[in-house]
């Protein structure tokens, strides 16, 4: 992964020598994680409604922000307790390639360009399918400049 990454609500990620995860505080900062603005839960869970999955409140809000060459390999989204509740991804700033596959990594991958303001749910069969973001190609926002900022909400507890 070489993007910057920092959360906010109940449940943040952190890396550090024992791995990835959740946790209840920043790593960086040993203070609890700023709380998830009531804007950014209704339009999770108003995006995840529309997609079919209704109820879905995050309690996680990853927020990755790629520049230039930034990608994400392929990997499941697999440490959440709960798998019948949908990621719903928000892409801010220049686009990027968002890479879709299967349960493996070796299963054929489609590839989807995702703008300023797209929105990207996926759960119940596809929940644990192979995703990625191919390297970022360099451009300038309007608004973001050189950057894109990636919103992913989750049900984590």
């Amino acid at each position: 992964m070489s993007v910057r990454t920092t959360s906010c609500g109940t449940l943040g990620w952190i890396s550090d020598a024992q791995g990835y995860r959740y946790e209840p505080k920043d790593a960086l900062t040993e203070q609890p994680w700023p709380p998830m603005p009531q804007n950014f839960i209704d339009l999770a869970s108003n995006a995840a409604n529309e997609a079919g999955f209704n109820d879905f409140t995050p309690d996680s809000c990853l927020i990755n922000s790629y520049v230039a060459g930034a990608k994400m390999s392929l990997h499941q989204d697999k440490n959440e307790r709960d798998f019948s509740a949908p990621i719903v991804s928000v892409s801010l700033g220049l686009s990027a390639f968002f890479l879709f596959g299967g349960n493996t990594r070796s299963e054929r991958m489609q590839r989807y360009r995702l703008e300023h303001g797209d929105v990207v749910v996926w759960g119940g069969s596809s929940r644990m399918k192979f995703h990625g973001i191919e390297p970022l190609i360099d451009g300038t926002h309007q608004l973001l400049g050189r950057q894109r900022i990636n919103l992913t909400f989750r049900k984590v507890i």
